[in-house]
């Protein structure tokens, strides 16, 4: 058997599924919790009377919080802020690239859902439609993984567009062949996110890119209808773990560790996610009551709606989704800021309304 050199780059990266045994008393119970959970999550959100509200806001912090596992971090002010100005969002870098992952996960999940399946090809749109590049799979020699800190290599991917692609190829048929093992898909999911990330294919993107791949999988295997559940703030909360153990399975093949660190993970997270929409409805109900009564026969849901699909507005958002014209919209955010449902905040000549509640939410 040959021995592992971090050093060199790792062509003879195993395909899946491993060797070694997954079926362990522990991760039979974690996978059991993990799928309660998940199903719960699921059809909580099949009894919404409108599911796609909630995808705005949980897209989009999402979208941050992967963004920040690669240390591109925007203030939730900055990134709000830039969602309703797609215009100028080229002044904050960071915002402008977290917004382009949103894009690139819808984009993947349109795209994935004409085929019914994930593709090489689709895996490469992602990571170019976030990047805003033509570039393609990894071609150039020497490229190595370095811990930040230290700059000590800690991990060199195989080497070769021709490996690679064979590589992704052996994997594209991993993750849609459901013959290929008799893996529970969660489990499935946990290697794939391994082997994704140990292939390495692009220059820049990897990262972003395999956590879209982790929910268009979900999605894929109808464990969720939508993309609500992200990994991206459980990893952040666990980020020296994560990155341990996915060095555990190169070196050591300590699969068990790692499956159960990411079975946890999507346990949590569905947890945090039911909590995170029950909260944010529950809101939004109390919200309408108050709404009513200010608004009275001016009242919409559509007003409403928009609310909670933005943590900021300003009237220009009224305008653009023909709620009310320029001095009623005006009108109508002032009346509900002095009700103290948002808070307004003037920055530079905009002023813009912040539903402070919903950002508490979504920040806890």
């Amino acid at each position: 058997m040959e021995i592992y050199n971090k050093n060199l780059p790792y062509n003879n990266l195993p395909d899946l599924p491993p060797a070694t045994s997954l079926e362990t008393v522990e991760i039979f119970k974690l996978t059991i919790e993990a799928n309660k959970l998940l199903a719960e999550l699921k059809g909580y959100c099949q009894t919404l009377p409108d599911p796609n509200l909630l995808l705005n806001t949980i897209v989009l912090q999402e979208s941050k919080e992967s963004s920040a596992i690669e240390n591109i971090v925007t203030t939730q002010d900055e990134l709000y802020r830039a969602a309703l100005d797609l215009d100028n969002v080229f002044n904050n870098p960071a915002a402008k690239e977290v917004l382009l992952y949103r894009q690139a996960m819808y984009w993947g999940l349109q795209e994935m859902q004409k085929k019914e399946f994930i593709t090489t090809n689709l895996l490469v749109g992602i990571m170019q439609k976030f990047k805003q590049t033509n570039a393609g799979i990894r071609n150039n020699p020497g490229t190595k993984l370095a811990n930040p800190n230290s700059n000590h290599i800690v991990y060199t991917p195989p080497e070769g567009e021709n490996l690679i692609r064979e590589k992704l190829g052996k994997l594209e048929i991993f993750i849609n062949d459901d013959s290929f093992s008799s893996l529970d898909p969660l489990i499935k999911m946990a290697l794939i996110h391994y082997q994704f990330e140990a292939i390495h294919p692009f220059a820049d993107g990897n990262g972003r890119t395999g956590r879209i791949l982790n929910v268009l999988y979900l999605i894929n295997k109808k464990l969720i209808g939508l993309p609500v559940l992200y990994l991206s703030y459980y990893i952040i909360q666990n980020k020296p773990d994560y990155y341990r153990l996915l060095r555990e399975v190169t070196e050591k093949q300590n699969w068990h560790d790692w499956v159960s660190f990411i079975l946890k993970g999507v346990a949590e997270t569905a947890a945090l996610t039911l909590q995170r929409i029950s909260a944010i409805l529950e809101l939004k109900k109390q919200t309408e009551e108050i709404l009513k009564t200010i608004l009275k026969a001016s009242y919409s849901r559509e007003f409403a709606d928009l609310l909670f699909s933005y943590p900021y507005i300003k009237i220009k958002i009224l305008e653009q989704n023909n709620i009310a014209k320029r001095e009623t919209a005006s009108k109508y955010l002032k009346m509900v800021a002095n009700a103290g449902l948002l808070q307004s905040v003037k920055v530079g000549n905009e002023v813009y309304y912040i539903n402070t509640p919903l950002m508490k939410i979504l920040s806890s």
